[in-house]
Protein backbone atom coordinates (compact mmCIF):
# COMPACT_ATOMS: atom_id res chain seq x y z
CA UNK A 1 0.00 0.00 0.00
CA UNK A 2 1.01 3.40 -0.83
CA UNK A 3 1.91 5.43 2.55
CA UNK A 4 0.44 8.69 1.38
CA UNK A 5 -3.66 8.84 0.68
CA UNK A 6 -4.54 11.06 -2.11
CA UNK A 7 -8.10 10.28 -2.53
CA UNK A 8 -9.92 9.47 1.32
CA UNK A 9 -12.58 6.63 0.90
CA UNK A 10 -15.85 7.91 0.65
CA UNK A 11 -18.96 6.37 2.84
CA UNK A 12 -20.99 3.75 0.95
CA UNK A 13 -18.17 3.82 -1.63
CA UNK A 14 -17.21 0.30 -3.52
CA UNK A 15 -13.34 -0.63 -3.22
CA UNK A 16 -11.36 0.89 -5.57
CA UNK A 17 -10.83 -0.66 -8.90
CA UNK A 18 -7.03 -2.48 -8.66
CA UNK A 19 -5.09 -3.77 -11.76
CA UNK A 20 -0.97 -4.49 -11.70
CA UNK A 21 0.82 -4.69 -14.85
CA UNK A 22 4.91 -5.51 -15.57
CA UNK A 23 7.53 -4.24 -17.75
CA UNK A 24 10.86 -4.02 -17.84
CA UNK A 25 13.04 -0.70 -17.87
CA UNK A 26 14.36 -0.09 -21.31
CA UNK A 27 17.59 1.51 -22.01
CA UNK A 28 16.43 5.14 -23.66
CA UNK A 29 14.40 5.69 -20.19
CA UNK A 30 17.46 5.60 -17.98
CA UNK A 31 20.29 8.65 -17.85
CA UNK A 32 24.10 8.39 -17.56
CA UNK A 33 23.96 7.55 -13.93
CA UNK A 34 21.66 4.82 -14.88
CA UNK A 35 18.32 5.43 -13.42
CA UNK A 36 14.76 5.93 -15.00
CA UNK A 37 15.07 9.94 -16.09
CA UNK A 38 12.07 11.32 -13.51
CA UNK A 39 10.55 12.93 -16.57
CA UNK A 40 9.45 8.77 -17.69
CA UNK A 41 7.18 8.34 -14.78
CA UNK A 42 4.09 9.82 -16.46
CA UNK A 43 4.50 7.18 -19.38
CA UNK A 44 4.29 4.10 -16.68
CA UNK A 45 1.32 6.43 -15.23
CA UNK A 46 -0.32 6.27 -18.45
CA UNK A 47 0.55 2.74 -18.78
CA UNK A 48 -1.22 1.33 -15.81
CA UNK A 49 -4.31 4.07 -17.06
CA UNK A 50 -4.39 2.44 -20.36
CA UNK A 51 -4.89 -1.10 -18.86
CA UNK A 52 -6.83 -0.62 -16.17
CA UNK A 53 -9.27 1.47 -19.11
CA UNK A 54 -9.25 -1.50 -21.43
CA UNK A 55 -10.24 -4.20 -18.39
CA UNK A 56 -13.14 -2.00 -17.43
CA UNK A 57 -14.54 -0.10 -20.64
CA UNK A 58 -12.89 3.12 -20.50
CA UNK A 59 -10.14 3.20 -22.16
CA UNK A 60 -8.97 5.56 -24.04
CA UNK A 61 -11.01 4.21 -27.64
CA UNK A 62 -14.15 3.83 -25.61
CA UNK A 63 -13.71 7.24 -24.65
CA UNK A 64 -12.76 8.66 -28.46
CA UNK A 65 -16.09 6.16 -29.90
CA UNK A 66 -17.89 8.25 -27.21
CA UNK A 67 -16.69 11.56 -28.46
CA UNK A 68 -14.98 12.32 -24.80
CA UNK A 69 -11.87 13.73 -24.04
CA UNK A 70 -10.46 12.80 -20.89
CA UNK A 71 -7.73 15.40 -20.02
CA UNK A 72 -5.68 15.02 -17.02
CA UNK A 73 -6.30 18.53 -15.20
CA UNK A 74 -3.53 17.12 -11.60
CA UNK A 75 -0.68 15.22 -11.46
CA UNK A 76 1.84 14.13 -8.70
CA UNK A 77 4.46 11.82 -8.32
CA UNK A 78 6.33 11.16 -5.39
CA UNK A 79 10.24 9.76 -6.24
CA UNK A 80 11.47 7.28 -3.50
CA UNK A 81 13.81 5.34 -4.46
CA UNK A 82 15.36 4.76 -8.19
CA UNK A 83 14.77 2.43 -10.73
CA UNK A 84 17.08 0.83 -12.60
CA UNK A 85 17.88 -0.02 -16.33
CA UNK A 86 16.94 -4.34 -17.32
CA UNK A 87 14.92 -3.80 -13.71
CA UNK A 88 11.47 -5.23 -14.45
CA UNK A 89 8.78 -3.71 -12.62
CA UNK A 90 4.91 -3.58 -11.16
CA UNK A 91 3.16 -0.85 -12.29
CA UNK A 92 -0.38 -0.85 -9.97
CA UNK A 93 -2.96 1.17 -11.01
CA UNK A 94 -6.02 2.24 -8.43
CA UNK A 95 -9.21 3.75 -9.98
CA UNK A 96 -10.51 5.50 -6.42
CA UNK A 97 -14.68 5.82 -6.33
CA UNK A 98 -16.13 9.00 -7.16
CA UNK A 99 -19.29 10.42 -8.08
CA UNK A 100 -18.17 13.53 -9.44
CA UNK A 101 -17.48 13.77 -13.29
CA UNK A 102 -13.82 12.82 -12.90
CA UNK A 103 -11.65 9.78 -12.58
CA UNK A 104 -9.07 9.66 -9.69
CA UNK A 105 -6.34 7.12 -10.40
CA UNK A 106 -3.44 6.27 -7.75
CA UNK A 107 -0.22 4.65 -8.95
CA UNK A 108 2.24 2.47 -7.01
CA UNK A 109 5.45 1.41 -8.62
CA UNK A 110 7.46 -1.41 -7.30
CA UNK A 111 11.02 -2.39 -8.26
CA UNK A 112 11.91 -6.13 -8.96
CA UNK A 113 12.58 -6.34 -5.03
CA UNK A 114 8.91 -5.81 -4.73
CA UNK A 115 9.85 -2.30 -2.76
CA UNK A 116 7.43 0.50 -3.22
CA UNK A 117 9.56 3.10 -5.51
CA UNK A 118 7.37 5.42 -6.84
CA UNK A 119 3.60 6.91 -6.22
CA UNK A 120 1.89 9.36 -7.45
CA UNK A 121 -1.96 10.31 -8.46
CA UNK A 122 -3.72 11.74 -11.31
CA UNK A 123 -7.44 13.40 -11.82
CA UNK A 124 -8.83 13.53 -15.48
CA UNK A 125 -12.21 14.98 -16.06
CA UNK A 126 -14.11 14.70 -19.24
CA UNK A 127 -14.56 16.89 -21.73
CA UNK A 128 -17.67 16.46 -24.67
CA UNK A 129 -17.43 18.87 -27.64
CA UNK A 130 -14.75 21.29 -26.28
CA UNK A 131 -17.01 22.06 -23.19
CA UNK A 132 -15.98 20.32 -19.38
CA UNK A 133 -19.24 17.67 -18.52
CA UNK A 134 -20.40 18.75 -15.30
CA UNK A 135 -21.90 15.33 -15.31
CA UNK A 136 -20.67 11.85 -15.42
CA UNK A 137 -20.26 10.86 -19.40
CA UNK A 138 -23.30 7.88 -20.11
CA UNK A 139 -19.87 5.38 -20.41
CA UNK A 140 -18.78 6.43 -17.21
CA UNK A 141 -21.67 6.78 -15.10
CA UNK A 142 -22.55 3.00 -16.60
CA UNK A 143 -19.59 1.68 -15.39
CA UNK A 144 -20.07 3.50 -11.82
CA UNK A 145 -23.47 1.75 -11.07
CA UNK A 146 -21.68 -1.94 -12.22
CA UNK A 147 -19.14 -0.93 -9.79
CA UNK A 148 -21.48 0.10 -7.30
CA UNK A 149 -23.87 -2.71 -7.04
CA UNK A 150 -20.86 -5.65 -7.01
CA UNK A 151 -21.87 -6.34 -10.82
CA UNK A 152 -18.59 -5.30 -12.95
CA UNK A 153 -16.96 -7.73 -14.53
CA UNK A 154 -14.05 -7.09 -16.68
CA UNK A 155 -14.25 -7.28 -20.33
CA UNK A 156 -11.17 -8.98 -20.60
CA UNK A 157 -9.23 -11.41 -19.02
CA UNK A 158 -7.13 -8.98 -16.33
CA UNK A 159 -4.39 -11.39 -17.12
CA UNK A 160 -3.76 -10.84 -20.37
CA UNK A 161 -1.81 -7.47 -19.59
CA UNK A 162 0.61 -9.25 -17.14
CA UNK A 163 3.93 -8.87 -19.76
CA UNK A 164 1.99 -6.68 -22.22
CA UNK A 165 3.74 -3.43 -21.91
Amino acid sequence: MSSKIYFPTQNCAPAPLRLTISRKIRFEEVDLMNIVWHGRYPSYFEDGRIALGDVYGIGYKDLYMSNIAAPIKKMHIDYIKPLNFGETITIETILHWTEAARMNYEFIIRNSSNEITTTGYTVQLFIKDNELMMFQPDLFAELCEKWKSGTLSPLRPINDFSSAI
